[in-house]
């Protein structure tokens, strides 16, 4: 005969604790004291036992799954317009720093993520369909445009989800996002500390809060040095979009001496056209990014950024989004971390 599985009572056998123990300790209840659990969790690797999932849930009324949204406002979706949405996504520095914070939460919670795209109306009934049948716990929503409806839908469905980045209109959800408007001052201030006279930026799409926030701080330090005639050209968040953006500062404003642009896959296409143009980065252009990816670190010359910390915003999104199915936070709650500006090469 096969080597019978092992049970909760050869699990209790091994701890020298009770069944209803390691029960508490296998289903995650909190109360329990962290040497007994311990002991457990060293018995269930002596043991081999591994917990029953779809018992687990019916005890605990949880799938311990949760779907990360990526959210657009597309209306309809042919094959060829999902699969650039999704090559956009995960070409992107900052969705891969989204996962591993969100990743760095749940794994050592026995928790799994479901990454699902939401583009098109049929995509957003997909999502409520999934959470409504209970196959998740609740969401985890990037939204990637302010005219995004989903995040309304789900709060008016009444299904546990939390945004990353506040809405651009109200809606009673929980959300994490940094201060914006002090990263763009923390770039204007460093761009005036440098000695530059004609700073410009270029901009986030503005139809998107983080966008117009960037934008607005950075004016308003400017404003308060006396410069009030702020150039400006929208990016939107890509590097092309940086290139081109400050093709067109350019042809306005040769004399531009500084730039900060509101993402660094901007500030890269920002460096590269300069470069192209037989400009020296920061001798003749400073350039300051915003997030401080991994771009930053590659870009040549390296980049000067203002630091959001994802992962830390992404781990807190799920530590709120746990609390709220597991009943322990209610109302919704934001969550807004400070910026921090690193120091580089480009400015």
């Amino acid at each position: 005969m096969g080597r019978q599985t092992p049970t909760l009572e050869d699990v209790a056998r091994e701890a020298g604790v009770s069944r209803a123990t390691v029960s508490r300790v296998v289903n995650g209840v909190r109360n329990v004291d962290p040497a007994l659990r311990e002991i457990v969790h060293r018995a269930i690797e002596v043991t081999g036992y591994a917990p029953n999932r779809a018992a687990r849930s019916l005890v605990i009324r949880r799938t311990e799954t949760v779907a990360l949204v990526v959210s657009g406002v597309g209306d309809v979706a042919d094959d060829d317009t999902r699969d650039a949405f999704a090559a956009r996504v995960f070409t992107d520095p900052f969705f891969g720093r989204v996962v591993g914070g969100v990743v760095g939460f749940l794994r050592p919670r026995s928790m799994h993520p479901v990454l699902m795209f939401a583009e098109s109306a049929d995509d957003r009934r997909e999502v409520l369909t999934f959470l409504r049948q209970g196959r998740a716990d609740g969401a985890l929503v990037v939204s990637t445009h302010a005219d995004d409806p989903l995040p309304a839908l789900l709060a008016e469905a009444g299904l546990p989800a939390v945004l990353f980045a506040r809405p651009a209109r109200p809606v009673p959800l929980s959300h994490v996002d940094v201060d914006n408007r002090a990263g763009g001052r923390l770039a204007a201030r460093h761009l005036l500390a440098r000695g530059c006279c004609r700073p410009a930026t270029v901009t986030g799409p503005l139809d998107v809060s983080a966008g117009r926030e960037r934008l607005a701080g950075f004016r308003a330090a400017l404003t308060e040095a006396g410069l009030t005639d702020v150039p400006f050209v929208e990016g939107g968040f890509t590097l092309a979009g940086g290139a081109e953006a400050m093709d067109a500062l350019l042809a306005r404003h040769p004399d531009v001496d500084g730039v900060f642009a509101a993402n660094d896959l901007m500030a890269e296409g920002v460096c590269r056209l300069l470069q192209e143009r037989g400009g020296r980065v920061p001798d003749d252009v400073a350039v300051v990014g915003f997030d401080d990816s991994g771009v930053a670190a590659a870009c040549r010359p390296a980049l000067t950024s203002v630091r959001q910390p994802v992962e830390r915003m992404a781990q807190e999104m799920a530590r709120l989004l746990d609390e709220h199915i597991r009943g322990e936070r209610t109302e919704p709650t934001a969550v807004v971390f400070d910026p921090e500006l690193v120091t580089r090469d480009s400015a």
